[in-house]
Order: structure tokens, then sequence, then C-alpha cells
């Protein structure tokens, strides 16, 4: 690097700490820590955001590599083209280092990318050129396919070809695999990625295995793309449509190497795209859609194998919601795909619980005599508590099943003055008043309830059938 590194004797000297050129800002981007969209998990899951390279993604990493790869083996000459087939991200991480270097650039992108990563790419001073989606990868529209023509057609031309070239994985076992080691003190027992290339999940999944082979690596992949069952079953099915970009595919590139990845995880469409606007709504995390799938198959992974406050689990979000804001955070677009339905436009979690028309929240104390809970929830009609702090902080949830269990324990001995604090729940998942309603409706795809909290102190509950309440009005008043 040739940032000087900033001492209390450079500042005294008066010194200046610069860059000798844009690439070498690429790399050691930060981890950040998840709270709210996991907030019912003990572990610990950490963010690593990528949308902190200069092109504002992962792909930004293997970009330079590759062409100095290219130079070093005399593919690239001074004044040569390079072309890609990509989904947009790669083309910035290449076009980056062609403007340093001199070259020109022609990038091939399906239909289906946004116009944002189009005209990102064109600012750059790039070639696009735009090629239908549905296609298989051997058919001469394909968007592999017109590269492989655009080079051969281009004089001093030369495929950068991040789905089979080494130095892809290469570039993320030398930088992304050491950074994410170094970050978490080498504490790390799951790694998260989605499956585009592979390049991002086989580098540092191979680098992290090399510092403890007891690291987990988790593949994410769209439903539709061919890399889930693949890995599962050996077979190569058909693959089908789908809407996330940047991952997923419809063959075996041979920069992914399966035998580095321990589980794959499917998500679909839906749950991704409600993700991401999450992770913005809630983390303050403007990432892409692709982020979002991370961030979903990585909470799935942890609710199934039960993680705990031990685990420490890393998730790569590939890039920026800059790029898909006519997309993911464009409701009308939403709304057309079916992701996004009209009645939870608007409405908060503060309005769920203003239609509950309740006059006072009822809670309980740790301290709370077992019998006293059992009598408010009988009195009160409710099968469930917040439990609170003597200043109204949350402490967590108890629950009437939980009592029924306890009470029915065998060789327990219950006495008249036994408290509740031996089965609050306090993995309850939290949300502020202003949580959208879409994305109750994701959480509650796996909870039964969840806490309204402002300021640290508990505002109420609401419930599936607090849910199932507020919508029926909704859908009636709109019928009217």
């Amino acid at each position: 690097m040739a940032l000087f590194e900033v001492t209390e004797a450079a500042e005294a000297a008066g010194e200046m700490q610069y860059y000798d050129n844009i690439m070498d800002t690429i790399g050691d981007t930060p981890l950040v820590r998840l709270n709210s969209v996991v907030s019912d998990l003990p572990c610990t899951i950490l963010a690593k955001v990528e949308f902190f390279n200069p092109g504002g993604s992962v792909k930004d990493r293997i970009g330079p590599a590759i062409i100095e790869d290219a130079e070093q083996r005399g593919l690239l000459r001074h004044g040569g083209t390079i072309v890609e087939a990509t989904s947009g991200n790669t083309g910035v991480g290449l076009a980056i280092a062609a403007a340093a270097r001199g070259y020109r650039c022609i990038f091939v992108m399906p239909d289906k990318m946004s116009q944002e990563k189009i005209q990102l790419l064109r600012a750059f001073g790039a070639r696009v050129v735009v090629t239908p989606t549905a296609v298989e990868p051997e058919d001469p529209r394909s968007y592999y396919s017109v590269a492989r023509r655009l080079v051969e057609e281009t004089p001093n031309a030369v495929l950068a070809n991040q789905y089979h070239n080494p130095v892809n994985p290469q570039a993320h076992f030398e930088t992304t695999g050491p950074e994410i080691w170094r970050q978490t003190a080498g504490q790390i027992t799951h790694f998260v990625a989605g499956m585009g290339t592979g390049g991002t999940i086989s580098g540092t999944g191979r680098y992290l295995k090399n510092q403890n082979p007891h690291v987990q690596v988790i593949g994410v992949d769209p439903v539709g793309s061919i890399l889930y069952e693949l890995h599962r079953s050996g077979r190569v099915v058909k693959a089908e449509s789908y809407k996330t970009e940047g991952i997923g595919e419809d063959f075996l590139p041979s920069t992914t190497d399966l035998s580095v990845i321990d589980t794959i995880v499917q998500v679909d469409d839906r749950e991704s795209l409600l993700m991401t606007r999450r992770l913005v709504r809630e983390e303050g995390i403007f990432c892409g859609a692709s982020s979002g799938s991370a961030v979903q198959g990585a909470i799935k992974y942890a609710r199934k194998h039960l993680l705990g406050p031990e685990d420490v689990m890393v998730v790569i979000l590939p890039d920026s919601g800059s790029r898909y804001l006519s997309k993911v955070f464009n409701d009308d677009w939403m709304r057309e795909n079916g992701f996004l339905e009209r009645a939870w436009i608007d409405f908060r979690a503060v309005d769920i619980q203003a239609a509950k028309g309740e006059d006072r929240l009822i809670t309980a104390s740790p301290t709370d005599l077992m019998s006293d809970v059992v009598s408010a929830m009988k009195t009160y009609n409710i099968s469930q508590l917040p439990v609170v702090d003597g200043e109204g902080r949350l402490v967590g949830i108890v629950r009437e099943i939980d009592l029924l269990k306890h009470m029915l324990l065998s060789g327990h001995r219950h006495e008249p003055n036994e408290t509740i604090a031996s089965i609050v729940d306090r993995g309850v998942t939290v949300v502020q008043p202003n949580t959208p309603l879409e994305t109750l409706m994701g959480i509650f795809s796996h909870h039964r309830a969840v806490i309204v909290v402002s300021q640290d102190k508990v505002q109420g509950i609401i419930t599936h059938i607090d849910m199932l309440d507020f919508l029926a009005t909704r859908m009636g008043s709109d019928e009217a």
C-alpha cells in the first residue's frame, strides 16, 4: 500500500497521507455486526461490507488481479480491449483497473440486470452489449457465447473469463480470507457467501479452512439455480428463472470448488428481496439483493443448526443498494412481481399496536411467582407476557406452553414461592415501533410473537393473531 501510516510523528512532520491510485484503496472492508434482523439468534453474525470498495462491490478485488495476470502472460498488450460476460459488478472492477492502465472494455450483460448497472459501466466509457436471459449457456445468444464471439472479432482483445479464471478465487484467497481471519482474531466459526462464479466462497473458504479446518463454509443459492441440487445430490437439474441478480448459475463454473463448501442453503426471491429492504431500514446497511440472499441464508442455517453464543458467523454483502433503486427499492416493481402486497405499504408496528385498542400493557417480572403469572394470563386471556426489569427494560418473554411444560416436569419439586426466572425466554424477537408491516410479515414466517421496544423500554407485544386481525380488517375496509 502507498498510504503512509498515520502516526503522531508523521502528523508532527506534516507528511501527507495518500494512495498512489484508486486500486490501492481496494480491500480492508469493515465487518459490521448485525443486530435487529438477527435479534432472536444468540450467535454473533458479522457482515463483511464489500460496497466500501471503490467500485462498490466485492468484484473490485478480482478486476486488477485478472488484468495483471493477462499482462504477465502476454495476453493483453498496450491499447488492448478487455471483454467480459458480467452481471455488472465484475465489469466495474475491471473498468477501474482498465481506466488506470489505459485499456478499453466491452461488457456483455443479460437483460434481467438493472439499468443502474448498465449506466454505471457506460460511465466508465465501456461498451455494453445486452443479451437475452432465458437461453441456455451454449446458445449463441447467451451472454457467455456473445462475449467469446466478441473476443474473436476484436483485435488485441482478451476474455477476462471470471467463470473459469483461477485468478478469481486466488484473489480472494490472498485478500478476503486473510482480512476476515485477522478481523475476527481467528474466532470465526462459519463463513457465508452467495454463489455465482464461486470465486469468493471458494478462495475465501479455502484460506479459512487452511487456518482452521473446523470453519464451516456455507453457500447461498437462489431457487432456480442449479448449484444447490448439484452439491446436494450430484445431479444437474434444469435452471429456472429468478429475479435476484449476481448469484446462482445454470452451469458449474470451474472457479467453484464444491469440495470447500460444507453446506448450500436455498433462498427464494421473495425472502431475499424483503431481507434486503430490512437490512436498509433496520440496520442502515444500503446493500443489494444478493446481500439480502446471503443474510437470509445465514439466518436459515443458524436457526437450523442452533448456533450459540460461542459461534461467530461472517456473511459477505457483495454490493450496494444504489444499483437496485429501480427494482428491490421500487415499491411498484416489487408489487408487479408479486413480492410486496399493497396492504403492506405505509403500515408499521405502531399501527398494529394501536389497532388492538389496549389501554395498558400487561407485563411480568422475573421475580413474579408462577402462580401469579398463570392467574394474569387467565384474567387477561393471553398466552404470553413480556418480562421486564424494574425500569421497564426487556428481559425476555414467558409463554403459557413453557409454564405448562415446567409444571409437568418430572422429578422437579414445585414450591409455592417458585418464580418464572428459570423459564424466561431471552431470545425474543424485538422490533421498533416504526418497523414496516412488510418486515413483520417476514419475521412472522418464523416466529409467533415480537416485542415492540423504543429507547430500551417495552411498548407492546404483537402476536400472530394480532397480525391476522389487522390484515383482515384492512382487507375488509379495502373491499368496502
